[in-house]
């Protein structure tokens, strides 16, 4: 981290992604993307994904795992929740969140106090966390991500920033920290055909956040190994 940063050129890097920076990734999408109402009005950026027009990477398992988080079992209404839901299973959608209105307005029984997980868990994979530059290569290891929002609802894409603590490797090794850039990337890409591979070892990220309350939001997630991290600018 002492030594010059670099600069890179926009293009497409091997990267190491960490359980923090998937977090940021997945948080975009799950905001509006797991819901019954978003799906039922088409306005899930997974909407693809749910039509069987594409899959992830099989290796793909979503959880919204209520007995392993430390969000309340029951929802705002007083509605008891399910231990477990898959929201994605082999890298197909499976279930959909549904809180108290979409319940009525549906016809479909509860199983969530928001329609966005709160105790989001994704299925481990072989790789070992203590190797992430060696497999990487040449390439990028990036430790968080920043700013994250929409930017091709169709496509399943979100940008974002790289900023702190994103590293240029070398022949297996960490050389120099990179400026910051912007990085747009869809995830049908990143978890679909360029998924090269997930930790073995899970992160549990807790939300810090106080608006309005103290959050309960947790998610336990692997780090990735990526074919090609877009960074545009």
């Amino acid at each position: 981290m002492a030594r010059p940063a670099r600069v890179l050129p926009p293009g497409a890097y091997r990267a190491y992604l960490a359980p923090a920076a998937l977090a940021e990734i997945l948080g975009v999408i799950a905001w509006q993307g797991l819901g019954l109402r978003a799906l039922r009005t088409r306005q899930t950026p997974l909407l693809r994904l749910a039509d069987g027009e594409v899959a992830l990477d099989p290796g793909i398992e979503l959880i919204e795992h209520g007995a392993g988080g430390q969000a309340p079992r029951f929802s705002p209404q007083g509605f008891p929740l399910p231990e477990r839901l898959t929201l994605v299973q082999a890298g197909q959608f499976g279930q959909c969140l549904v809180d108290a209105r979409s319940s009525r307005e549906y016809g479909v029984p509860v199983n969530a106090a928001a329609e966005r997980p709160a105790s989001l868990e994704m299925a481990p994979g072989a790789l070992d966390i203590a190797d992430a530059a060696a497999v990487v290569g040449d390439g990028l290891l990036v430790s968080d991500l920043w700013y994250g929002n929409l930017s091709d609802r169709a496509r399943c894409a979100v940008t974002g920033m790289t900023r702190y603590a994103c590293l240029r490797v070398e022949n297996g090794r960490a050389v120099a920290p990179v400026e910051p850039m912007r990085f747009d990337v869809s995830l049908y890409d990143l978890l679909g055909a360029g998924l090269l591979g997930l930790t073995r070892e899970r992160e549990l990220l807790t939300d810090t956040s106080t608006y309005e309350q103290r959050s309960t939001t947790t998610a336990l997630l692997p780090g990735i190994l990526v074919r090609d991290l877009p960074l545009t600018l």
